[in-house]
């Protein structure tokens, strides 16, 4: 059974399901614009010229939504699917739903690749690796050491945080406009900030002193949509050392054309899907990302098809 990146599939399909190679999958809700197909099969098709036991790796798409997940992992565990990546809006959702969680996951309350044992699934959560590889290499860069300027508190700044943290950030600074929102992060957080800063404070409340040099991260949904605005000023913050925006579509959002007006450094989120989706091959595979990842970023270079998050 083949079939083609862009196809949708949904929980139905799953009755009667005969595929005989190694199936994966993203759910998500909606899914119809995921990359992830494309990555993942692009990469598959080149180790499996060279490595016949990939020959029938295949990756599909399900469009799930959120009060059919819970029916959905069972079945894909009796279907015989070998890894699951989770999108919007199961990420969180799922946390509950697997047998276990890889200990690196459990402080971000969110999962994003599923692994099959025995016993079910097992979570794990690559985006703060794919954000870690991302800044890497388009700035030359480590977390280690380098303060940070957060925007926003939802799932995929939690991520972020927990990943700059747990690398030893000199500082994290977090900015987000709904008080208890950012309240609740920073609680979270405390516990594994082990001696590093750790603030936050809202986009028009400025802290006098915040540090020169900062990676600025922009975790907020703000740049999205058309007619959206920037979600800090730029302009008001001491000099950052580069800006990074988790957004790829659209791929210059505000705060990237701020970036780009100031003369920072600067990329949108194309490079941590990338390198998120690599991480989680590798954990199904044992495939190396330094193999993968390159396979998969020229997938995305070379494809006119619309773009989502994962």
């Amino acid at each position: 059974m083949k079939i083609e990146n862009s196809t949708v599939l949904t929980l139905g399909d799953l009755d009667g399901w005969d595929y005989s190679g190694t199936a994966l999958a993203v759910l998500g809700h909606p899914i119809g614009h995921s990359l992830s197909p494309l990555m993942h099969n692009t990469a598959l098709a080149h180790v499996a010229a060279e490595d016949a036991r990939f020959a029938t790796w295949q990756y599909f798409r399900f469009d799930v939504p959120p009060e059919e997940l819970a029916a959905a992992l069972p079945a894909l565990h009796r279907c015989g699917f070998l890894g699951i990546n989770l999108t919007v809006p199961h990420k969180i959702l799922a946390v509950d739903q697997v047998s276990a969680i890889d200990p690196a996951a459990q402080p971000v309350g969110a999962v994003n690749t599923l692994h099959r044992t025995d016993s079910g699934w097992t979570g794990f959560n690559t985006d703060g690796y794919g954000l870690a590889a991302a800044v890497k290499e388009k700035f030359g860069c480590d977390l280690k050491d380098t303060p940070v300027l957060l925007l926003g508190a939802g799932g995929a700044a939690r991520g972020a945080a927990v990943e700059c943290l747990q690398r030893g950030c000199a500082s994290l600074a977090i900015a987000n406009r709904t008080a208890a929102n950012l309240e609740a992060l920073l609680e979270a957080l405390r516990p594994i900030a082990r001696g590093i800063p750790l603030r936050g404070f809202t986009p028009d409340q400025l802290p006098h002193d915040l540090p020169a040099g900062a990676l600025v991260v922009n975790a907020t949904s703000a740049g999205l949509r058309d007619g959206d605005l920037a979600p800090i000023a730029l302009a008001t913050l001491p000099r950052p050392m580069a800006v990074y925006d988790m957004i790829y579509n659209p791929p210059q959002t505000p705060l990237l054309r701020a970036a780009r007006q100031l003369g920072l450094p600067h990329a949108n989120g194309l490079t941590m899907l990338v390198y998120q989706g690599a991480k989680a091959l590798e954990i199904w595979s044992n495939l190396p990302t330094a193999r993968t990842a390159p396979l998969m970023a020229a997938a995305l270079t070379t494809t006119k098809e619309p773009t989502s998050h994962v």
